[in-house]
Parts: C-alpha cells; structure tokens; sequence
C-alpha cells in the first residue's frame, strides 16, 4: 500500500514538474503573427477603432460569456432548468392529489412565453433563443419516440381482440360520439380560427380526433394509484382504454395521410403503403422477433443481439412511417405493438428506456408545448366563449359516450360513470395529437392554446370527479340502507 502511494507520489510530481517545464519552455518561443487580410475602406465607412487585447480577470470572464452561450452549455442548461421545474411542479400537484403529468405540463406553459416572456423576458430570450428550438423540438421527438415504443408494448393485441367483448363496444362509443361533436365543433370554428391555406376537411378532422383520444398511460397510473387495477371495474377501464388508443391512432395515422394528401383520393397511395407496413410487421416481422426472443430466453435472460434488433425495428419502423408521411410516432408505437409479450423480454426493454424518456425527454416536450402555447391570445371573449364549447364537446361527448354505451352493455350508473370519468382523461396523449396538428399547420395558434388548456383541464378534473361519484354513490348506498332499517 506504502509503496503505491509513494509510487502515485513520485508519478504526481514528475508529471507536474515536467509539464511546467515544458510550458514554461513553450511560452518563450515566439509567437507567428495572423495574417492581416487588408480591405477596402469605403468613402461614407467609419473607421472602427483597433481592439486593445484583453487579458487576465476580463479575458476570463469575456471566456465564460462565450462558454454560456454555446449550444452545448444552453442545451444542457435547457434540460437543467425544464427538469427542475417539471419536478418541482410535480411534487406541488401531487401534494393536491393530481397526476405528475399536469405538473409537467404546467411546468412548460409557465417556462413558455404565456409566463416566463411576460415577467422575465429577457431571461426567457437568454435560455430560449428562437435557434435553439430545433434542438429541442428533436429532442422531444426522440424522447416521445421510445414512450410511444413503451406504450406499444403495454398493448397485447391477441389479449385485446380474445377479451375485449364490452370493452370494445365502450371503446368505440368513446371515440365515435366525441369525434361526430367534435367535427361538428369545427364547422363552429374554421371561420374564426381556421388556419390560412388549410380546408376544413382536415380541421375538422384534427379537431375530431383531438376530443375522442385517452390517455391510457395516465389512465393507468391513476387505477393503480387508486388501487383499483385488479377490480372488474379497473379492468374495463384499462382494456377499454387500449382499445381506444390503439383504434384513435390508426384513425390518426389515416388523418395525417389525408391531411397532408388534401383530400381523401390524394392520400389512397399512403394509406395503402401503411396497411401494407402494419400487414408486414404484424404477420412477418412480429413472428420472427418472437422467435429470436423464444431462443434467447432459453438462456434465462434476453440477449443484446434481440435488444439490438428491437431498437434496429423501432428506429426503422419510425423512419419508414415518417417516410411515407404518417408520422414517426405511429411507427414507433407499431414496433412496441408487435414486441414479444414475455414479461422478462418487456422487462428488459423497459428498462433500458423507460428512466430517460420518461424522466428527462418528455419533460423537454412539456416544455416545448408550452414555449408554442400562447395563452395571451385568447384575449377576446370570443376566444373563451370557443374554449368554452371546446370544453363542453371533449367533456360530454367522451364522458357521455363511455357511461351511456357501459350502461347498454350491462354495467352500473356508477360504473359507468366511473368508466365516463377515467375514459376523460387525455393528458400526454392529446398533447402529442395536438403537436401533430400544429406542427402540420392545421391547428392555429389560437386554437392550439386552447386545445392544450383543454387536456390540462380534462385530466385534472379525473381525480375530483371519481371523487365525487364515490361519494354520491356512498350516500346512496347510506340512505338505501337506512330505508331497509
């Protein structure tokens, strides 16, 4: 041990002793001048005065201005700031009984302009230049990307299509009704808030489908949280949930295709090359990734060749949906879709990705949502009475159309409005429906921010509701009770 550290010792001193020697040799050598390129002097051109070197403490400090406003140090300072603030947010609504997602999505409304700009805007212009939003916006596809892969996987189509029964007529009704009123909303709408450029066609479209998604992550979070997942009634709910997912982003993807074609006849060929690509990853590729998997297992764990070939599909089946122009998302969510259902494999896969898409990427979404939504916009009462009935179609047409269709299929009032409640919320899902459409420039901005403040509105709501049919429902039973006594 002596000897090491004396060893270290003696390595330490030459090392510094040498290095010291050779700058201090290197700094007597002289040094090249630049090369002065001479240039024109105009008649009417100001002569500029010759810059005096600077040097020690104001080198320094000129040094670190630069340092701070490279993009690496800006984006890592980005991600520092959207991280705490989502955490700290977080734990604020979660003191209020509310999921962690509304803190994450309040933490990027109040880092965009519609709070930060408006109280430190010159703060929000240093950590969020116009230039920099590229790479956030990458950053979050990215991150969205490998959840949607993760949300893919939590979806067993086999399960879905032997069990489904009910849940699959609940399923459609929570996504037909909400999606009639809210096309019917956009004929309301396209005259005062339809984008320049855009038919109403895909407005209309868009705006269908943003009021009829589910958000089954925070769905799920909020049954498990609630301990209700292993109830008749939670499972329902989540296979209800599953179905509407999956069904709301087939129909997504048929929507983009139209509406980036124009009309229904220009988007066939796209539809027909993304049937085609379901077909092949359902039917050819999903049969032999489950036997590769098959194999692997055999040696008690999953090999890095099959978690290789899963992240190789996942990429591939983005970039080929992206290519065809139905949106990398869908392809990321397909490749979750067809991977092997063992849980040791899903286990595996989860969590090589679930901690940095969940924890640090989809925080730098929220953000970015929340630099795009511009609540100062709705600064008429015309905006509010359109955010008003935004509210009213999401709110009625999903709650209305899960607990009328669940009491049709044999299920109580107060299941069904318990499964009308959860079925309500949209959360992270209606965002990334929300980016599509703004990113396609058939949301407007106006429409966007109230699109935004409607999922944050539907999801926190969710908590409070089940609340109070629970309690409705418990003084129903204490009356019953007292009437039989």
């Amino acid at each position: 041990m002596r000897k090491s550290l004396l060893f270290i010792i003696v390595l330490l001193v030459l090392f510094l002793g040498g290095l010291w020697k050779i700058v201090s040799m290197g700094m007597q050598l002289p040094v090249k001048p630049k090369a002065v390129t001479i240039q024109p002097i105009l008649a009417n051109q100001n002569v500029s005065k010759v810059a005096v070197p600077i040097t020690g403490i104001s080198q320094a400090i000129e040094q670190f201005k630069e340092n701070i406003k490279h993009p690496l140090s800006l984006l890592l300072l980005q991600i520092l700031v959207i991280i705490a603030a989502s955490r700290v947010f977080s734990a604020l609504l979660r003191m209020l009984g509310q999921q962690m997602v509304i803190g994450e999505i309040i933490a990027g409304i109040v880092l965009g302009p519609s709070v930060l700009k408006v109280f430190f805007p010159h703060f929000f212009q240093f950590l969020f230049p116009s230039d920099s939003l590229n790479t956030l916006l990458f950053l979050s596809q990215i991150g969205l990307a490998f959840f949607m892969f993760i949300i893919g996987m939590d979806l067993d189509i086999d399960v879905i299509i032997s069990k489904a029964g009910d849940a699959l007529t609940v399923s459609i009704a929570s996504i037909v009704v909400p999606f009639l009123l809210g096309v019917g909303l956009a004929y309301y709408l396209y005259p005062s808030f339809g984008p320049d450029g855009v038919g109403f066609l895909a407005f209309s479209l868009f705006i269908g489908i943003s009021v009829s998604i589910t958000a089954f992550p925070v769905l799920a979070r909020i049954l498990q949280e609630r301990g209700m997942t292993k109830t008749p009634i939670g499972s329902m709910a989540i296979m209800s949930a599953a179905t509407n997912d999956l069904m709301a982003w087939c129909m997504l993807a048929v929507i983009i295709a139209i509406a980036k074609a124009g009309d229904i006849t220009s988007s066939l060929f796209t539809i027909i090359l993304a049937i085609l690509f379901v077909v092949g990853m359902l039917y050819v590729v999903r049969p032999i990734l489950q036997k590769l998997s098959a194999d692997q297992l055999k040696k008690h764990e999953p090999g890095k060749v099959v978690i290789s070939i899963a992240f190789f599909i996942l990429l591939s089946s983005a970039y080929f949906t992206e290519l065809i122009g139905i949106h990398a998302l869908f392809g990321a969510f397909l490749a979750g879709v067809i991977m092997p259902h063992n849980l040791d494999f899903r286990k595996k896969i989860t969590e090589k990705i679930e901690d940095v898409s969940v924890l640090v990427l989809l925080p730098i979404f929220f953000a970015f949502t929340g630099l795009r939504t511009q609540m100062g916009l709705l600064n008429e009462p015309s905006a509010w009475v359109a955010f008003g009935f935004i509210m009213l179609v999401a709110v009625s047409g999903k709650f209305i159309g899960t607990a009328v269709s669940a009491k049709i299929v044999g299920q109580s009032w107060s299941n069904s409005l318990t499964l009308g409640a959860l079925m309500n919320t949209r959360g992270l899902m209606e965002l990334i429906v929300l980016n599509i459409g703004y990113d396609l420039g058939i949301l407007s901005p106006e429409v966007f921010a109230m699109m935004v403040l409607m999922a944050l509105a539907t999801t926190f709501m969710t908590g409070p509701l089940l609340d109070l049919i629970n309690w409705v429902n418990g003084r129903k039973k204490i009356a019953i009770s007292k009437t039989s006594q």
